[in-house]
Parts: C-alpha cells; sequence; structure tokens
C-alpha cells in the first residue's frame, strides 16, 4: 500500500508541479556569468593596483633623477635598473620601457610640440627630405620637441614608464580582448639648478630622410 502511495505521488500532473532541484537550474545558468564578471572585476582591479604602484615608481625615481648626481648616465642606469625591478615585482613576466625627454620649459613639456617643418605630402609626418627647423641641434626631427636623456641644470624633464604584460586572467581571452596589458605612468619634473640653464643657439634648417 505504501509504494501504491508512493508511485501515485509521480503522476506526470505531480511532475509538472515539482520545484524540487529549480535552484541547482538555476544556479547553472547564472554561474557562468557570474563567473565572466568575477574575471572582469579581478582583471580591471590589477590593472589599476598596478597603475597607482607605477606611477608612485616614477615620482620617486624621477625626483631622483633631478638631483645633480643623478644627472649621471651611471646614476640614470642604477635608477632605471630599480624601477625595473620594481616592476617586475607586480608582474614578473612584464616588459618594462624607459624613455627622458627633457624640454626647456615646464610648458614646452606640456606642448610637446612638433618642430617646425614643411609637410609638402601632407602625411603628418616629416620625410621624403621636407625642410625641418632643427631647434635643439640634435640633427633629427622631433615629433614631441623635445631631446632624448636626462637633459641639464633647469631642464625639465618627462620620465615616462611603460609596462606590458600578459593578462592576468584569462577574460579577455575568452571574449577576444587583447591578452596584453600596457600600463603607463610618467611625470615631468625640473632638474636642480646646479649650474646655468644650456642654451641652443638660432634653429638649423635641415632636411628628413
Amino acid at each position: 500500500m505504501k509504494r501504491r502511495s508512493s508511485l501515485r505521488r509521480f503522476t506526470p500532473g505531480a511532475l509538472r508541479r515539482d520545484e524540487s532541484g529549480a535552484t541547482i537550474v538555476e544556479f547553472a545558468m547564472v554561474a557562468p556569468v557570474l563567473g565572466f564578471v568575477l574575471l572582469g572585476a579581478f582583471d580591471v582591479a590589477h590593472t589599476l593596483y598596478t597603475r597607482a604602484t607605477l606611477q608612485g615608481i616614477v615620482q620617486k625615481t624621477a625626483r631622483d633623477s633631478t638631483l645633480e648626481s643623478g644627472i649621471e648616465s651611471g646614476a640614470q642606469s642604477a635608477l632605471d635598473a630599480k624601477v625595473k625591478a620594481q616592476a617586475k615585482a607586480l608582474a614578473n613576466n612584464a616588459t618594462v620601457t624607459i624613455t627622458r625627454r627633457f624640454y626647456r620649459t615646464f610648458s614646452d613639456a606640456a606642448a610637446a610640440r612638433a618642430e617646425t617643418w614643411t609637410d609638402t605630402n601632407s602625411n603628418g609626418r616629416c620625410d621624403a627630405g621636407e625642410p625641418y627647423e632643427d631647434a635643439n641641434h640634435n640633427n633629427s626631427w622631433d615629433a614631441d620637441g623635445g631631446n632624448a636623456g636626462q637633459g641639464g641644470a633647469k631642464d625639465a624633464t618627462l620620465y615616462t614608464v611603460e609596462v606590458s604584460y600578459p593578462r592576468m586572467f584569462p577574460f579577455y581571452n575568452l571574449v577576444g580582448g587583447s591578452r596584453t596589458t600596457k600600463v603607463t605612468a610618467s611625470t615631468v619634473l625640473r632638474n636642480q639648478p646646479y649650474g646655468d640653464q644650456g642654451s641652443y643657439g638660432a634653429p638649423v634648417v635641415r632636411n628628413c630622410p
């Protein structure tokens, strides 16, 4: 009798009304979406943390570079090596690129204007023998108007560090995005006034290759 009553409960109509196990089905539908959201959040959070930490590293190193003792190439190499070591502590497989560009003033660094040239082919670049004014006398056309290196006394130096590394989480791989994260930090600081600021002569007209 007991077996009959239990079978009677599982009639087709009763099975249609039975909601036991619905939570598991709903979780199976929601879990993949929740996983994507969490992976994306973790990836963004790691990138923001890396950018904030890198900016602090760059600020400290740039200040040390502006000291008179930091102008020497040996001191700059040592400072750059510290930056690379700290960047690789954030992502041990990172590629670190460091550049220094110096200008006469902060306003020149902020403007980052290209050296004057005649763009005869209208392609936005100085090429094909087009004439330009070499304002900083470095024998090349500079798209940002700056000069490579730390500069000298009282020069404003733009110190930039770019860190590129494979993403920590595979979120973007699943949606067809880039597998590499690039984080850039930069700052402009003036070198100490340990001597007279260098000066350039009148611009020299040259031709781009």
